[in-house]
């Protein structure tokens, strides 16, 4: 290796892995380390990994042989939570040469010189912190972990406990990318539910907003946005409303952790803290607040013991809810889970035929909401993404594609335009 060292990043998974990619991108520029476009030519390489499903962990397997072929030369670090659950298996495959696992990453802002055994403090939010974005769409993480074990879930081995950020230092990245350039910003983190627990005063999510209103609305509200990651069912109440019709800042859109539409399922899931029927009572209020807005869930189909009939109320309930889009998942079996060894497995054929029914009926309700946008000619504030695809996305969440860029827009910037007709999966617009 040279003594300034080249790198490449390779980043899987949730948006989180993709800010903390970034942080150590910044400490790593900062120090004299060159990135490169690919991997070829690199000294090593950075492969962030994830492990929240089986196909998550066979990309990680496939995309370690893929970069060892395009550099065999190159050192492959792992790090993430694929490292942290299942780091002796990894590090046979062919160019790794260091397992770093979730609970050590922050280590590697010092790589090479990395300690064996250095981990965060158990209750500490890991020191990591970005002023920059490789993306037109900024990440500021608020809070990592979850100290809830649902049944399915294997972040709670591979992120640990729920820790939170503090609020001050929310705003002074929030403020930093905006004033950087930055017109929408995704506020995330792994349960935003337990948002400041271990905080003084336990503020909870909606006490962010609303701080984050106070500092940064008034010089930013109408001119950049906030986007909430996820959040659960059960976070969505009377001061949620409250928060949300005084924003000047959040995008009408949100993404809920449904898991599923049956409440029996949602128990055997360790998810029976909420109940379905609420969430659309919250729903129904929310038109008052948001005449439209843009609405995304995460379904978990086929998780074990789910019986036709509760089939049925997911589906009943994907009918009932307005879903503009869904990201629909069967259940797959993480080691090490307390579903993992529930009976009633259901098979592979079953799993993927119900994920495909909630799929394709959520197709239909994306469709008709992308009709209503281009039928009703709201005006779509979007973010621009790819000046070559004139490419970018609305303030509800959908991918809006221009015939010409207006004019001076670029990268990160807010755009104006009119949905014309369907395109691409999203809405083909001409700015104003």
């Amino acid at each position: 290796m040279s003594e300034s060292y080249t790198f490449y990043a390779a980043t899987l998974g949730c948006k989180i892995n993709q800010y903390e990619t970034q942080a150590l991108r910044e400490v790593w520029v900062a120090r004299g380390f060159s990135e490169l476009d690919s991997a070829a030519g690199a000294d090593f390489i950075l492969v962030n990994s994830c492990a929240v499903t089986a196909k998550a962990v066979s990309d990680v397997r496939s995309t370690v042989r893929q970069l060892n072929r395009a550099n065999e030369a190159a050192q492959i670090v792992v790090t993430g939570c694929a490292a942290q659950v299942m780091g002796d298996e990894l590090k046979e495959l062919p160019g790794v040469t260091r397992i770093v696992p979730q609970d050590a990453k922050t280590s590697l802002k010092t790589w090479p010189e990395l300690k064996e055994g250095m981990t965060e403090p158990e209750n500490a939010f890991p020191d990591f912190a970005v002023t920059n974005y490789n993306r037109a769409r900024a990440v500021v993480k608020v809070q990592d972990g979850c100290s809830h074990r649902c049944t399915y879930c294997i972040v709670p081995l591979t992120r640990g406990r729920s820790r939170s950020r503090s609020i001050a230092d929310i705003i002074t990245e929030a403020r930093t990318l905006l004033e950087s350039g930055f017109r929408e910003l995704i506020l995330s983190g792994v349960n935003l539910r337990q948002f400041g627990r271990d905080l003084d005063g336990t503020p909870d999510f909606w006490d962010l907003i609303d701080e984050l209103e106070n500092a940064l609305g008034k010089k930013w509200g109408g001119k950049a946005r906030f986007r909430i990651s996820s959040l659960e069912p059960g976070q969505l109440g009377s001061k949620a409303l409250e928060v949300l019709s005084r924003s000047a800042m959040i995008a009408p859109q949100l993404h809920i952790s449904l898991q599923s539409g049956s409440d029996s399922v949602l128990k055997r899931m360790g998810r029976g803290h909420y109940k379905t029927a609420p969430l659309l009572d919250f729903l129904e209020k929310l038109h008052d607040v948001w005449p439209t807005y843009g609405l995304g869930a995460d379904i978990l189909m086929g998780f074990p013991g789910e019986t036709e009939e509760e089939f049925q109320e997911t589906m009943a309930y994907v009918k009932a809810a307005p879903f503009t889009y869904a990201h629909v998942f069967p259940y797959s079996i993480r080691p090490g889970t307390a579903a993992a060894t529930m009976s009633g497995q259901l098979q592979k054929k079953v799993k993927k035929e119900r994920a495909k029914a909630v799929r394709d009926l959520i197709a239909e309700k994306k469709q008709a909401f992308l009709q209503k946008l281009i039928d009703e000619k709201l005006p779509l504030h979007i973010v621009l993404q790819s000046a070559k695809e004139k490419k970018g996305v609305s303030q509800f969440y959908t991918e809006c594609y221009f015939d010409t860029l207006p004019f001076g827009a670029g990268l990160r910037n807010l755009c104006t335009g009119t949905a014309v007709e369907s395109e691409k999966n999203g809405l083909r617009v001409i700015s104003e």
